[in-house]
This record gives C-alpha cells, sequence and structure tokens, in this order.
C-alpha cells in the first residue's frame, strides 16, 4: 500500500512539456549533457510554479512616457540547493529570478542506514525574512528534505517551499507530517520505493546522472 500524505499541500505540474521532458529524463539512453540541460530546465518550470503566488508590492516607475505605479515581489528569494544534487536545479531557478539569494546544504546518504548525514549549511542572514524555494532533484525516504526543513526553521524561516522531479509517496508523507507548513512542489508522484530506498520507476541516481559519475 503507497504511504498517505496531504494531497493539498502537493502541487504537481502536470504541464504537457514538463511532463514530455520528464520522460526523456528518465530514459536511461538520456547522456549526461542532456539529463543536466533537462534538470536545468525542469526546474525553471517548477519555479514558475512555486512562485506563482508571491506577495507584491506597489513601486513607482517612470516610463519615457509619464509615472506610473507597478508590482514588484515583496520579500526577497533564497535558493537552498541540497547538494549535491540540487546544485543542478539552483542554475534553473536562477534564470527566473537572478536576483536571489543562494544558500547550501550538504549532506549525504548513508548507504547502509539510508539516513541522511550532514557534512555543510550555509544560509544567507536574510533567512527569515525571504521565500526559501529548497531543490532537489529526488524526494526518496524525505530523510534529507526533513533536515533541510530542520535547519531552516532553526536559522528563522518561515515561507519554505520544497521543489523536487521525482517525488516517492513515502518521502512525501514524512516531509509533511515532519512540518505543518510546508509546501510541496514536484514534476511526478512515483509508485514506491525499493529495498534501497530507491525510488519506482524513477530515474536512477540524479547526482550521478548530472554528473557523470558512479
Amino acid at each position: 500500500m503507497s504511504a498517505a500524505y496531504d494531497e493539498s499541500r502537493v502541487r504537481v505540474i502536470n504541464h504537457p512539456m514538463v511532463q514530455h521532458k520528464l520522460s526523456i529524463l528518465r530514459d536511461e539512453k538520456t547522456t549526461t549533457k542532456d539529463f543536466r540541460q533537462l534538470v536545468h530546465e525542469l526546474a525553471l518550470f517548477e519555479g514558475y510554479e512555486a512562485t506563482s503566488d508571491l506577495e507584491l508590492k506597489d513601486v513607482e516607475i517612470n516610463t519615457p512616457l509619464e509615472t506610473c505605479t507597478c508590482k514588484q515581489i515583496a520579500k526577497n528569494i533564497v535558493v537552498v540547493p541540497i547538494l549535491r544534487a540540487g546544485l543542478g536545479m539552483a542554475d534553473g531557478i536562477l534564470e527566473l529570478i537572478p536576483n536571489a539569494h543562494v544558500g547550501h546544504v550538504g549532506m549525504y546518504r548513508d548507504p547502509k542506514t539510508h539516513e541522511p548525514r550532514q557534512y555543510y549549511c550555509k544560509l544567507p542572514n536574510d533567512i527569515a525574512d525571504s521565500t526559501c524555494l529548497v531543490v532537489d532533484p529526488m524526494l526518496a525516504t524525505g530523510g534529507s528534505a526533513t533536515a533541510a526543513i530542520h535547519f531552516l526553521r532553526e536559522a528563522g524561516a518561515k515561507d519554505i517551499r520544497m521543489l523536487f522531479l521525482v517525488s516517492a509517496p513515502e518521502g512525501l508523507q514524512a516531509v509533511l507530517e515532519y512540518d505543518p507548513k510546508v509546501q510541496v512542489y514536484t514534476c511526478a508522484v512515483d509508485r514506491q520505493l525499493n529495498d534501497n530506498a530507491y525510488i519506482l520507476p524513477g530515474l536512477g541516481d540524479a547526482g550521478d546522472r548530472i554528473y557523470g559519475t558512479k
């Protein structure tokens, strides 16, 4: 039986181009170069969705013809990739929001326990007053994601939005139960985890496929 989770807090990006690109991303024949580019493009699509309800403020602008009142985003944006695979998504978000600040959370998965182990965490000073977009291609057990949420909450972050390309129901359940306010954006919710905590059908190890390692 699949893990149960609060679907009202999960936005699945069903845009036809997203689903098309995701199918190529999954293909074992996709090259490292193309895989990296697709991760970048999918992150850009997700960035649009994850920022679609940002608060706006009025600003006065002088056009070549007159002064007018326009809208700009009211809060700063912080992009937080979970190292290392999350770096593959960060550039896509920064293409959309070039002025965003960037934090980093470094973790690796223990090969025996499948639990996350932190080795690095560096966040901007304005994290408490910013909208935080945490990016990682895969949400498997949810261990790394919940650890990242913990670090952000400890630093004072209030608005946290998690962006994944492929998610497992088990990971969604873990993240949403861990934090009652976090929102999740994903391009797909896959079937389940296997015995080694890899997502099925998934797309393999995202970090290895982005960087051409094994």
